[in-house]
């Protein structure tokens, strides 16, 4: 396996998050933001923080899947939220753990920032990451 997650005792562990993965693979990819748009750049979940999660996951998925990769070889991502607060951190994460068919995000050295604002005035949540392969093709 390319990727391993480390999560080392001086630092605190969380449920679906890791302090670092390192990384052996061959090819890296680079994924842009993916926001709640379906294939015709119709907005998804307009004014809903758990909709939105979960098509921007699904959509992430998608990315990962053209360059021959999955969920499991993700191993950092920036998770963009725009008005985050308690409340909304809730929504997400809740989202997050039930974003492909019901079953969470992999686990990945991942960052949960708050934003004032995203390219779309009505898009809340985008998400970019970076997944390792050992690409032997």
């Amino acid at each position: 396996m390319p990727n391993q997650p480390l999560n080392p005792n001086t630092l605190f562990k969380m449920r679906g998050f890791h302090q670092v993965v390192t990384s052996t693979g061959t090819k890296a990819i680079h994924i842009a933001g993916q926001g709640a748009y379906d294939h015709e750049m119709n907005l998804v979940g307009v004014g809903d923080y758990r909709a939105q999660t979960i098509k921007a996951f699904q959509n992430l998925v998608l990315a990962l899947e053209s360059a021959g990769a999955t969920p499991a070889d993700v191993v950092s991502s920036h998770m963009f939220v725009k008005g985050l607060c308690p409340e909304v951190t809730g929504q997400f994460i809740e989202a997050m753990n039930v974003a492909l068919d019901g079953k969470p995000f992999p686990a990945n050295a991942s960052s949960l920032i708050g934003v004032e604002a995203l390219g779309d005035p009505e898009m809340l949540v985008e998400i970019s990451a970076v997944a390792v392969l050992d690409d032997n093709t």
